[in-house]
């Protein structure tokens, strides 16, 4: 045994020692002490959770709320606006969460819901958990969604038949040539939609693969560009069989609409004499809505409305968009958005370039750009 008189000694040693220790620590430099993981830091480096990153295990609510961030840049007057159905929730879910990390995280843009008939509380509720950004729900004006006077609903059921019966895309569908038409002439001027500049499409089930470290709205702006896109196609010849020949006559009818730098090389072989097909992806586009509003704009839907196509046919509005940017913008006020890696369906365009593929999650073996049916060429090239 110890005796008591010793134990008080080791005691005290082992005090003394302690203190020593303690003092010699404090006199490194702040860098070496730093060197020990704690708590803190295992949460702020190796799971590199930080203001502009959010949390795996949150929710987009748990974002720094980009409207309280004096940080952030100035934001330009745009929306996002997406039309949808109560059914899309969780798909559009899915590409609000990339479009938040990918993006909107840093920017805050708003977004506008619409459809054709009200939302649940159910879809909003959901909806809103997504994003700190302002979120807007509304629904499409009942004469935007139904038959003009003109149009002969017989003829129209008719001709959904005879499409399904030759197998066309989407050839049997009403609701679909409503959605296209309320594309093409009305979504510009819903009431939710009516105070922004600028608008970026969206649509559930599309994703988003690749960090932005620019704003493409303020590109538009500054650059004073009207229509973005990331995908060039031809559109299904059976869907738009006199589509060209009513474009011919808009040409011919309103030739003050048409820009002497256009770029009508891109859209026909022919100098005009024939359609092409090449379309801008639409499920993607960037818009500065002051063009859409425009009278040549406006012009140009009413012609096509009043021929009937969007029902007698089955018109979509990524052509009609297309050819009136085509015609009636600079070629420099359109821009391909490379920057973007989108995919819709089974086409995705995945920037190629190395710098680019750091800031991408997508395989540029799966890139559509240079596929030969792609439109993408022909646009670069014009």
């Amino acid at each position: 045994m110890i005796p008591r008189a010793s134990r008080i000694c080791l005691i005290l040693t082992a005090f003394l020692l302690g203190f020593i220790a303690r003092h010699l620590l404090d006199q490194l430099p702040l860098s070496h002490q730093a060197s020990t993981p704690s708590t803190s830091s295992l949460h702020s480096n190796d799971l590199t959770f930080n203001a502009d990153t959010p949390s795996s295990n949150s929710n987009s609510n748990s974002n720094s709320n980009p409207k309280s961030n004096s940080s952030n840049p100035e934001r330009v007057n745009a929306a996002f606006v997406i039309l949808l159905q109560d059914k899309d929730l969780h798909n559009m879910r899915k590409t609000m969460r990339m479009l938040e990390s990918t993006f909107n995280h840093r920017y805050g843009y708003p977004y506008v819901f619409l459809n054709n008939v009200p939302f649940t509380e159910h879809f909003k509720t959901h909806i809103r958990a997504m994003t700190t950004s302002d979120v807007k729900f509304g629904v499409v004006p009942e004469e935007h969604w139904s038959y003009p006077a003109h149009i002969n609903q017989t003829r129209a059921a008719l001709a959904r038949k005879e499409m399904e019966a030759r197998n066309v895309a989407y050839g049997e569908s009403e609701s679909y040539r409503h959605m296209c038409r309320y594309e093409s002439g009305f979504i510009f001027h819903h009431e939710l939609v009516q105070d922004y500049d600028y608008y970026w499409r969206v649509e559930p089930g599309v994703s988003f693969s690749c960090d932005l470290d620019f704003d493409p709205f303020l590109i538009m702006k500054t650059k004073k560009l009207k229509y973005g896109f990331t995908i060039a196609l031809p559109e299904f010849v059976n869907t738009i069989p006199t589509l060209w020949e009513n474009v011919r006559q808009f040409m011919k009818s309103h030739p003050e609409h048409i820009s002497k730098r256009n770029s009508l090389e891109w859209i026909s072989y022919d100098k005009g004499e024939t359609y092409n097909n090449c379309h801008f992806w639409s499920n993607f586009e960037i818009l500065d809505l002051s063009f859409f509003r425009s009278k040549a704009y406006t012009d140009f839907f009413n012609l096509l409305d009043q021929a009937g196509g969007f029902f007698y046919e089955r018109w979509g509005d990524a052509p009609v968009h297309s050819i009136a940017a085509a015609l009636m913008l600079q070629r420099r006020e359109i821009r391909f958005f490379n920057e973007i890696g989108y995919r819709h369906e089974m086409y995705e365009h995945c920037p190629e370039s190395p710098s680019l593929q750091l800031k991408c999650a997508c395989d540029p073996k799966d890139n559509v750009d240079w596929a030969q049916f792609s439109c993408l060429r022909r646009f670069l090239e014009t």
